[in-house]
């Protein structure tokens, strides 16, 4: 996952917080249930580009494996 990607994802992350917080303070339940829904769609993300960086990390191992012998 690049930089920007982190990047993207803590700002949907932390402008999620925000809204959850803002929607408990104002007594919206919509808006905090958005709020916890971009928190939770910014973790997927997350969560899934961990996992694109592990194969890719895996792969690159395996071809390094392979050219040495």
């Amino acid at each position: 996952m690049s930089i920007g990607d982190r990047i993207s994802n803590k700002a949907e992350e932390l402008g999620g917080k925000a809204k959850e917080a803002a929607g408990k303070v104002n007594g919206d339940n919509d808006l905090s249930n958005e709020g916890r829904a971009d928190q939770a769609n910014a973790g997927l993300k997350g969560a899934a580009g961990d996992v694109k960086d592990a194969v890719s990390n895996l792969a690159d191992k395996a071809k390094g494996a392979m050219h040495r012998d």
